[in-house]
Protein backbone atom coordinates (compact mmCIF):
# COMPACT_ATOMS: atom_id res chain seq x y z
CA UNK A 1 0.00 0.00 0.00
CA UNK A 2 2.69 2.61 0.50
CA UNK A 3 4.07 1.82 -3.07
CA UNK A 4 0.45 2.79 -4.28
CA UNK A 5 0.63 6.06 -2.43
CA UNK A 6 3.68 6.86 -3.19
CA UNK A 7 3.30 5.81 -6.74
CA UNK A 8 0.04 8.11 -7.23
CA UNK A 9 1.53 10.71 -5.87
CA UNK A 10 4.71 10.59 -8.02
CA UNK A 11 2.65 10.49 -11.03
CA UNK A 12 0.26 13.25 -9.65
CA UNK A 13 3.17 15.40 -9.50
CA UNK A 14 4.33 14.64 -13.23
CA UNK A 15 0.87 15.15 -14.23
CA UNK A 16 0.89 18.46 -12.48
CA UNK A 17 4.28 19.48 -14.01
CA UNK A 18 3.28 18.83 -17.27
CA UNK A 19 0.09 20.63 -17.59
CA UNK A 20 1.66 23.46 -15.86
CA UNK A 21 4.51 23.70 -18.81
CA UNK A 22 1.91 23.33 -21.54
CA UNK A 23 0.35 26.45 -19.43
CA UNK A 24 3.61 28.53 -19.42
CA UNK A 25 4.51 27.62 -22.94
CA UNK A 26 0.91 28.60 -24.52
CA UNK A 27 1.03 32.00 -22.26
CA UNK A 28 4.63 32.71 -23.83
CA UNK A 29 2.81 32.11 -27.41
CA UNK A 30 0.03 34.48 -26.68
CA UNK A 31 2.23 37.01 -25.06
CA UNK A 32 3.96 37.06 -28.15
CA UNK A 33 1.91 37.52 -30.16
CA UNK A 34 -0.53 40.45 -28.52
CA UNK A 35 3.02 41.74 -28.04
CA UNK A 36 3.72 42.38 -31.35
CA UNK A 37 0.29 43.74 -31.96
CA UNK A 38 0.97 46.77 -29.65
CA UNK A 39 -2.22 48.47 -28.45
CA UNK A 40 -4.90 48.44 -31.34
CA UNK A 41 -8.02 46.17 -30.35
CA UNK A 42 -8.06 45.03 -33.67
CA UNK A 43 -4.47 44.28 -35.03
CA UNK A 44 -4.78 41.85 -31.13
CA UNK A 45 -7.90 40.60 -32.58
CA UNK A 46 -5.54 39.51 -35.92
CA UNK A 47 -2.67 38.58 -33.98
CA UNK A 48 -4.74 36.02 -31.87
CA UNK A 49 -6.36 34.69 -35.19
CA UNK A 50 -3.16 34.44 -36.94
CA UNK A 51 -1.64 32.76 -33.65
CA UNK A 52 -4.56 30.04 -33.62
CA UNK A 53 -3.90 29.53 -37.19
CA UNK A 54 0.08 28.99 -36.58
CA UNK A 55 -1.07 25.93 -34.07
CA UNK A 56 -3.63 24.50 -36.34
CA UNK A 57 -0.64 25.07 -39.16
CA UNK A 58 1.39 23.03 -36.77
CA UNK A 59 4.08 26.27 -37.20
CA UNK A 60 7.28 24.76 -35.31
CA UNK A 61 8.33 26.82 -31.84
CA UNK A 62 11.01 27.71 -33.56
CA UNK A 63 9.78 29.38 -36.75
CA UNK A 64 6.78 30.74 -34.60
CA UNK A 65 8.05 34.20 -34.15
CA UNK A 66 8.76 34.96 -37.59
CA UNK A 67 5.77 33.47 -38.71
CA UNK A 68 3.73 35.89 -36.33
CA UNK A 69 6.14 38.76 -37.41
CA UNK A 70 5.46 38.22 -40.74
CA UNK A 71 1.61 38.77 -40.11
CA UNK A 72 2.63 41.59 -38.16
CA UNK A 73 4.22 43.33 -41.34
CA UNK A 74 1.43 42.31 -43.33
CA UNK A 75 -1.17 44.09 -40.90
CA UNK A 76 1.19 47.21 -41.14
CA UNK A 77 1.44 46.83 -45.15
CA UNK A 78 -2.19 46.65 -45.60
CA UNK A 79 -2.37 42.96 -46.57
CA UNK A 80 -4.07 40.08 -44.84
CA UNK A 81 -2.12 37.10 -44.73
CA UNK A 82 -4.72 33.60 -45.30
Amino acid sequence: MDYFIIAVAVLAGVIFHWWLFVRIRRWGERDLALSMAGEDPLKRAYMLEKLAEAKSRKVPKAQLEDWLRSAADAWQNGERLN
